[in-house]
């Protein structure tokens, strides 16, 4: 058990790095210069059309109540406009290899994660996740301090995927920005750099959602801190906007990972003001009932990850033939109690206290991504279409008056 419990405690410090240090991203992964051609050399975890897709599990639900007992089956209808909608995922830290920065090869661990956070966005969008070299678990474990041109790496194959992406693959679609952890301080690089000060790239920004990732805005405001002129969503139909939060389930430590600007950002980013949180089932305030939903399939067995996961508290009922499940079984409204902005959430009619892990300073990060992930896909549907009404095109042929 204290073997366990160790082994928990430093995957969470590897996360930790992750906030404390904003990735270490470096300004120099910035000056890659455009391809002569348009070169597709991602591998890719998701992509419409790749074979063995993790991103495309089916949505096939059942719905259990916050005790665990089973309520029923749903399918929910994929949006038949989807295709004209587009994802981009950048996956947390999840890499078990043993050098400073992952490899490009597909694990159990990248393809886990890819259905926990990512899949279920597929409802409303074609779903593209590139690999990328990211920080390793044992790169931050070691005890040393992480050499800058890894960060350089790690940052510099998802603005290559990002550039791929929008030269080969867009075509004018608006398109969602998705991250967790390490993923979202990379995206916090990203957008700063290549989406918030270009206009025409800003167009096509349906959402940003920055989970786990102290995304942080101006005090008091709703903007102003990492992006100029990207805001914080606050309300169902807005799009080019931001959702992000951390997960807490009690009050908030003096020396919490979470909620508070980091004290050193990546290039250019801020470290002082409000860390931005946006209840995903209230965008204009107050508190609701969250949607959790969760893939039935255990989280890549035998990785860190995984067992990490595993301790959160968050059983998955026996018998289940369906992808996923889901419950309504916490409340949840942003708090800034102790300076800290975060999702604070409560259990409702019996449903487990989720553990923070591995201990009260780090909240519920293991959940971020999963406990509003129906009311998160909800948003994105509505997002998505209010997107696209303000960017059809006129239809031809009618007459001028």
């Amino acid at each position: 058990m204290e073997e366990r419990s160790g082994t928990l405690r430093r995957v969470l410090i590897a996360m930790a790095c992750l906030g404390a240090l904003g990735c270490v991203l470096a300004p120099s992964a910035l000056g890659a210069k455009k391809p002569a051609k348009v070169r597709d050399t991602t591998t890719w975890l998701c992509k419409p059309g790749i074979p063995s897709n993790p991103c495309e599990p089916g949505f096939d639900t059942t719905l259990i109540s916050p005790t665990g007992a089973i309520l029923g089956t749903t399918k929910p209808k994929p949006d038949p406009n989807r295709k004209k909608t587009d994802c981009f995922y950048v996956y947390p830290t999840v890499s078990d290899d043993k050098t400073a920065n992952s490899d490009l090869s597909i694990d159990p661990e990248e393809r886990s994660i890819a259905l926990y956070q990512a899949a279920r966005y597929g409802l409303d969008c074609r779903v593209f996740a590139p690999m990328y070299r990211q920080l390793t678990l044992g790169s931050i474990l070691s005890g040393t301090p992480v050499p800058p041109d890894a960060a350089e790496i790690a940052y510099g194959d998802v603005l290559a995927a990002w550039k791929t992406y929008l030269r080969k693959y867009n075509h004018g679609r608006g398109v969602v920005l998705i991250g967790h952890s390490q993923g979202s301080f990379v995206l916090r690089e990203l957008i700063h750099q290549a989406v918030d000060p270009k206009k025409k790239v800003r167009k096509r920004l349906v959402s940003a959602i920055l989970l786990g990732g102290d995304v942080t805005v101006a005090a008091g405001r709703s903007v102003g801190g990492d992006f100029k002129n990207i805001p914080g969503c606050r309300k169902p139909t807005q799009f080019g906007c931001v959702m992000a939060f951390s997960t807490f389930d009690a009050p908030v430590p003096d020396n919490t990972k979470f909620g508070r600007p980091s004290t050193v950002g990546g290039a250019g980013l801020p470290t002082t003001g409000d860390v931005l949180c946006t209840n995903p089932a209230a965008l204009g305030g107050g508190s609701a009932l969250l949607t959790s939903v969760f893939p039935t399939a255990p989280f890549a067995p035998g990785t860190t990850i995984g067992i990490a996961t595993g301790a959160v508290g968050q059983s998955t009922p026996t018998g289940l033939t369906t992808p996923w499940f889901q419950l309504q079984g916490y409340t949840g409204g942003c708090d800034a109690a102790n300076n800290a902005h975060v999702l604070q959430i409560s259990p409702v009619g019996g449903a487990p206290t989720l553990h923070a892990v591995p201990d009260p300073t780090w909240g519920l990060h293991l959940v971020d991504a999963n406990i509003a992930l129906g009311n998160l896909t909800t948003d994105v549907s509505k997002q998505a279409k209010a997107w696209r009404k303000a960017n059809a095109k006129p239809k031809s042929g009618k007459k001028k008056h």
